[in-house]
């Protein structure tokens, strides 16, 4: 199972983008430091959570407003996934665009997937913590 999504033209020798020179390859590559690495880590690891609390009840991932652009961008869980995967290896984020024309009612924010998940673990820990007042 592939991590991230697959390049279709990987290897052709008629990738349409095999010209293109990626300025962002000359760009010195700045490591992420020791805190941005800790917290991309417990985003994955946040990421596992909200995805195993929410696709059962149908949301496909996560919304995340652009900083750049300013506007929504919808990630299934999948892909937010390979993009955290490929910030740790690379250190730079990938390029990224908007999806095309997704249904809003399927994803949440990082906020409402934080908040959806403390509700679960605050609800299965009340019964414990009753019994230990006891």
């Amino acid at each position: 199972m592939h991590e991230e999504p697959i390049d279709p033209f990987n290897g052709d020798p008629a990738d349409p983008a095999a010209g293109l020179h990626d300025p962002r390859e000359d760009d010195a590559l700045d490591p992420l430091t020791e805190i941005e690495r800790q917290d991309v880590l417990e985003d994955l690891a946040d990421l596992e959570i909200y995805q195993a609390l929410l696709q059962p009840i149908g949301v496909r991932g996560l919304v995340i407003e652009c900083e750049d652009c300013r506007e929504p961008h919808y990630f299934d869980w999948d892909l937010l996934r390979g993009n955290l995967r490929h910030l740790l290896d690379s250190g730079r984020p990938r390029v990224h665009e908007p999806a095309y024309d997704p249904d809003p009612d399927h994803y949440v924010s990082w906020d409402y997937a934080r908040g959806y998940a403390d509700g679960v673990h605050d609800t299965l820990t009340e019964g414990t913590d009753d019994s230990a007042e006891e």
